[in-house]
């Protein structure tokens, strides 16, 4: 397949860097609201038909260059036997971690509870835009753990999952191990239904120190993402806030690495390994802001940096916010498309 995000997380020079945003399926665009009137997160995910329609709704409706699976990061721990439900505030999972006395023992183990995403790249790739990719994704191994713990959806400090993390290393490593385990698996079989590319988003990567997060998640990261690497598939590793710890992630660890909206991107690319590709960062909240005002910032900060950079995919440095104006984020991607980048 000819595209130039694949051209370009595979190494080679194009004349513009490839466009595509996190969380761009989904709430910002008006057909996906029109979706939402008749059918539930849950369902949507579920049923291979509409997720595919909406892995594609992006490629058509904005003109990225990439689409994403439709999915959530959650699925993993219904893998390991884990009550989930999507709620109008967020998910829940029935019986959080912290509920038990040993909560390593409830983790049962269940591939099957995947089967509907892989019929859903099936479908996605069967319904193939021409020329686009299809990126696959599981959750940071930390931001999962978090979720496992958490019995508030309004809970942002996850609380119950730190406080067993420092008082629990041992138990907490296993469950560490169970997830990477099973992570790698559903990479895998991602990548045998059809991925072409594959993130691992670490949300929290910033939520416990630095030091910590390189010693415990990070090698089992790692694990996850060299074995879809060794099975072909070029690697994204998005640790957001996990500043300048982003050093650690070399070649041995992803093709690429994804930059947050805190950190700029020069300094990103002083202190990662020049090997690996940068992602992003541009702030999600630009985009609040007007047209010429957003395109002043492109300008002055993205334009010379894509200049003087091939190992750069533009991206946010978070998720598309829901209630962003869908014509800015049309905007910025059309800037990126058309602009002169001045690439020899």
């Amino acid at each position: 397949m000819n595209n130039i995000f694949l051209d370009t997380i595979h190494g080679k020079n194009t004349e513009r860097p490839p466009v595509w945003f996190m969380r761009q399926a989904g709430r910002v665009l008006p057909n996906y609201r029109a979706l939402k009137e008749n059918y539930t997160f849950s369902e949507l995910m579920e049923d291979p038909k509409l997720a595919a329609e909406v892995t594609w709704m992006p490629i058509y409706d904005l003109g990225v260059d990439a689409a994403i699976l439709f999915s959530d990061i959650l699925v993993v721990p219904e893998a390991l036997g884990m009550s989930l439900k999507f709620t109008d505030a967020g998910p829940e999972f029935g019986a959080p971690l912290h509920t038990f006395d040993d909560p390593v023992a409830q983790l049962k183990r269940d591939m099957s509870k995947l089967d509907h995403v892989y019929g859903a790249i099936d479908k996605i790739i069967e319904t193939r835009a021409e020329g686009k990719p299809l990126i696959g994704f599981c959750g940071g191994l930390l931001t999962t753990f978090c979720f496992m713990f958490r019995d508030n959806v309004r809970d942002i400090t996850f609380k119950n999952a730190t406080e067993f993390l420092y008082k629990n290393r041992k138990a907490s490593e296993q469950i560490i191990d169970a997830l990477a385990e099973v992570s790698i698996e559903y990479a895998l079989t991602q990548v045998k239904h059809g991925v072409q590319a594959f993130q691992l988003f670490e949300t929290y990567g910033g939520l416990i120190p630095e030091d910590l997060y390189l010693e415990l998640f990070l090698p089992a990261s790692k694990k996850i993402l060299n074995a879809v690497r060794d099975a072909g598939v070029p690697t994204i590793y998005f640790p957001k806030d996990l500043g300048n710890g982003i050093k650690a992630i070399d070649k041995e660890v992803a093709d690429f690495v994804g930059i947050d909206w805190r950190m700029s991107l020069n300094h990103a690319r002083e202190i990662v390994d020049p090997e690996v590709g940068l992602q992003g960062n541009l702030d999600p909240r630009l985009l609040y802001a007007s047209q010429p005002e957003i395109e002043k910032v492109l300008n002055e900060k993205y334009l010379p940096f894509g200049r003087d950079n091939q190992k750069w995919i533009f991206n946010l440095g978070h998720g598309i916010l829901p209630d962003l104006p869908v014509e800015n984020v049309k905007f910025v991607i059309d800037w990126v498309k058309s602009v002169d980048w001045g690439r020899k």
